[in-house]
């Protein structure tokens, strides 16, 4: 990073600590609040305007073909002689958009242009977003409404530096085959901050991604594939800071597990597993109910499909009609973390899911809706209760967080990083490096978007926490993780 403009504000609130590091962030917020809003009215799926359900297929679409659509699947997943097979909706949007975060310097310290965005789906109105977040018919103005700000910083590359450009799924459950380009480019010249627009430090992001439903997927996503440990020790001005970070990001060490061992291990599950996704009329998914007003599963479980009429400012139009998708429980996704000879390592699973574009990704420990789960049953997720029960002094972070606010209507998971004494060992799961995940998120179809969240929060472990058992702890040069062997 290189140059030496003055940070936006006064000279001492750069995010630095001892400084008010958020205090001109909130008055931004206060003054976005009242240009800067969606109004989202639900309204039967029948109601929608410029949507229409295909007389043969069921499937919503929109009348320009373009933006995404609803659709009907026949899902079989077969793994080593065991095969699921169910039914369901799910949202088909093969263009891939532009996730883009814009760096500069200001006074040596790095900065990220945010944007305050309110998306239908939110909760709770605005969240903070990328500097672009637009899907193809979005930033090719399908809609007829206003360029996307700051785009042609992503589009133009060749004028900036390119820190991260990797394409990266979004939730397999609920899009089929969605990607989106996670990108970070680092400026030198003048960028004048818009309105709704932001400049923020690494330690400013990290203390909102503390607060429930403050920092957007989209954001959480690109923030993963950032090379976040040089960024946190470049900004810290903190040797407690710097020391944490050298314990968590130490690249020299061997994990429980080599690379070639996980990438073998990934491509062995991959090759075993076989995912047949056919399409499948919607208005007639067995177990389904389609009515004029939304489709839902005769149970009362998993989600709901939704119409919503939006009432937008502060966006490229000022009103339109969509189906959601509307999860009916708050999800729940966490890591177990535990050290090995001093190295931080979290335990990761495979799960294939119908929209994957390879078969398989790499998740968290835990990844599920516990509501929908009895407790005893053979399907009871593994080691769920070991998350549920954790003492509360080894619980490192707990924040329920919003999904994708353009498609999912107040949908959201509790996310947890839970530390563990020993390298429990599963069936489906492996222990991995910090280092060796932010090491796969920068090629596509690695680690799936429940993980890179979890990940961008175990960022901030280095720099909103204390030392001790309630946050990261600089390790003892012991073995910390019981007797297992592999280091």
């Amino acid at each position: 990073m290189s140059g030496t403009t003055r940070a936006p504000g006064s000279p001492r609130d750069h995010g630095l600590p001892g400084g008010p590091r958020l205090a001109e962030f909130r008055t931004a917020l206060d003054a976005a609040r009242g240009s800067v809003f969606t109004r989202a009215e639900r309204i039967p799926l029948d109601a929608l305007d410029r949507w229409s359900a295909d007389p043969e297929s069921g499937t919503i679409r929109h009348v320009s073909g373009k933006f995404f659509s609803v659709q009907g699947i026949d899902v079989t997943i077969s793994t080593d002689g065991t095969t699921r097979r169910w039914h369901q909706p799910i949202i088909s949007q093969p263009e891939i958009g532009v996730l883009g975060i814009l760096v500069k310097e200001f006074d040596g310290v790095p900065h990220f242009l945010m944007q305050l965005k309110d998306e239908p789906g939110n909760i709770n109105g605005i969240q903070l977003s990328p500097t672009v977040q637009a899907t193809r018919s979005n930033y090719t103005r399908v809609h007829g409404g206003h360029a996307v700000p700051y785009l042609d910083y992503f589009l133009e590359r060749a004028r900036h530096r390119v820190i991260a450009d990797v394409r990266q799924s979004e939730q397999g459950d609920w899009f089929l085959l969605k990607r989106n380009r996670n990108m970070i480019v680092e400026t030198r010249g003048d960028v004048p901050p818009r309105e709704g627009f932001h400049w923020l430090t690494i330690h400013q992001i990290h203390d909102l991604l503390d607060l429930d439903d403050m920092v957007n997927m989209d954001a959480r996503s690109v923030l993963s594939c950032l090379p976040l440990w040089e960024f946190v020790r470049a900004s810290a001005g903190d040797e407690r800071v710097n020391s944490v970070v050298d314990a968590w990001s130490k690249t020299g060490h061997r994990g429980l597990h080599d690379t070639a061992e996980l990438l073998s291990w990934i491509t062995d599950a991959r090759t075993r597993t076989e995912v047949d996704v056919r399409n499948a009329p919607l208005d007639r998914l067995p177990h389904w109910r389609r009515g004029t007003e939304i489709i839902s599963h005769e149970s009362d479980r998993f989600f709901d499909v939704i119409g919503v009429r939006v009432e937008a400012g502060g966006r490229e139009v000022a009103g339109w009609d969509q189906p959601m998708v509307a999860a009916r429980h708050v999800g729940l996704v966490a890591f177990l973390v535990t050290y090995a000879d001093g190295v931080p390592h979290v335990l990761v699973g495979i799960r294939a899911e119908p929209g994957f574009a390879d078969v398989a990704e790499l998740g968290p420990t835990v990844q599920c809706v516990p509501a929908e789960h009895e407790r005893g049953h053979p399907e009871w997720p593994p080691f769920l209760d070991t998350v549920l029960s954790a003492p509360a002094d080894r619980v490192l972070y707990d924040t329920t967080l919003s999904e994708e606010g353009g498609r999912f209507f107040h949908t959201r998971n509790r996310y947890l990083i839970v530390e563990v004494d020993s390298d429990v060992d599963h069936p489906g799961f492996r222990w991995m490096t910090l280092h060796q995940l932010a090491e796969l998120i920068h090629h596509s179809h690695y680690i799936n978007v429940q993980a890179r969240t979890l990940l961008a929060c175990m960022a901030t472990l280095a720099t909103t926490r204390e030392t001790g058992s309630a946050g990261p702890r600089t390790p003892e040069p012991a073995t910390t993780a019981g007797q297992g062997g592999g280091v």
